[in-house]
């Protein structure tokens, strides 16, 4: 049976992430918990907004209300990267080589390693960005689609259109797609060898979690009262099939979604504060947590895929191992 070992925290926890096998969770009020010898933090933020990893998951990236943009080493150094003043720093994402991408209002900036920065203006506001898994080009979801840039060079970025807002933005493990959120209810995607567009829609509520699987074959999503999971085995992506529907509960919404490092599984955080592990082949459930006192908000496995930390709206935060 999985055990659970709980950690109550007093803020909405924005993310979870695993540096060097310590879990740590960033909280909306600005300060990263880690568990290491006992519970430790680290006062980042004058309130946090954005969190992920480093590709190494050697350090965790943040931006705040603040303007700025830190770096978090497991031994609980920190380190300032960057500023935009009294603006937001509303998304984050980790780059090649050491770089780090984040947006505040119309912009998105990279900073590479060297400290070197680039400045990209966009007519509307910079909602959410990706970089591609291979070579150094940033995605940025807009108003009306989404904008593929060339930080390393002087290139033209690459302009992909489709009405409404997009909000959010993740490329395929193999970079063969693009897809982002949107404001109403949906996911586009882009075939980018192509261009070819991609629709997922039919979701109750906006999508605001996402997890690929670890060959990158399903995208799993939340935004409905079960994981909606897409099939992207194919070079069409998927255009023309269902979607898996996991973990399905006909009285609360999936609110988080995390697939397994090695196996074609999804822990799914609902709502009300339950998670479970679902299996892609047969729809296997196995109960993660009862039910708590909010909805789940971040998930993250660790790198062997034995222990799932979690964290929610309310702070009631942990670590399920699941073999016990």
């Amino acid at each position: 049976m999985p055990t659970v070992a709980p950690l109550d925290l007093d803020a909405h926890v924005i993310a979870v992430a695993w540096l060097d096998d310590l879990a740590h969770f960033a909280l909306a009020d600005g300060v990263v918990h880690r568990l290491h010898g006992g519970h430790k933090w680290s006062e980042l933020h004058d309130g946090l907004l954005c969190a992920c990893p480093d590709l190494d998951a050697a350090s965790l990236l943040t931006g705040g209300e603040d303007g700025r943009v830190m770096r978090l080493l497991a031994n609980g150094e920190s380190t300032e990267l960057a500023t935009v003043g009294r603006k937001w720093v509303t998304s984050i994402a980790a780059g090649p080589q050491g770089s780090v991408g984040f947006t505040s209002g119309r912009n998105a900036y990279v900073r590479f390693s060297d400290g070197r920065q680039r400045e990209f203006q966009h007519a509307r506001a910079a909602e959410g960005l990706a970089f591609a898994p291979k070579g150094m080009r940033l995605a940025v979801a807009r108003y009306n689609g989404a904008t593929l840039h060339f930080p390393a060079t002087e290139g033209k970025p690459t302009e992909l259109e489709w009405a409404g807002a997009h909000t959010g933005a993740t490329f395929s493990p193999d970079g063969r797609f693009l897809v982002t959120a949107m404001q109403e209810n949906a996911l586009h995607g882009w075939r980018l060898p192509d261009g070819k567009h991609m629709r997922m829609a039919g979701y109750p509520a906006k999508i605001k979690s996402w997890s690929w699987s670890a060959k990158g074959r399903w995208l799993a999503t939340s935004g409905a009262p079960a994981a909606i999971v897409w099939p992207f085995q194919a070079k069409d992506g998927p255009m023309g099939k269902a979607p898996l529907e996991l973990g399905t509960r006909g009285d609360t919404m999936v609110t988080n979604v995390a697939c397994h490092p090695a196996e074609e599984i999804a822990a799914i955080g609902y709502a009300d504060g339950m998670i479970l592990a679902v299996r892609f082949a047969d729809q296997k459930e196995v109960l993660l947590r009862r039910a708590g006192k909010g909805a789940i908000t971040a998930m993250a496995w660790d790198r062997d895929g034995r222990r799932l930390a979690f964290g929610s709206e309310t702070g009631e935060s942990g670590i399920v191992d699941i073999a016990g």
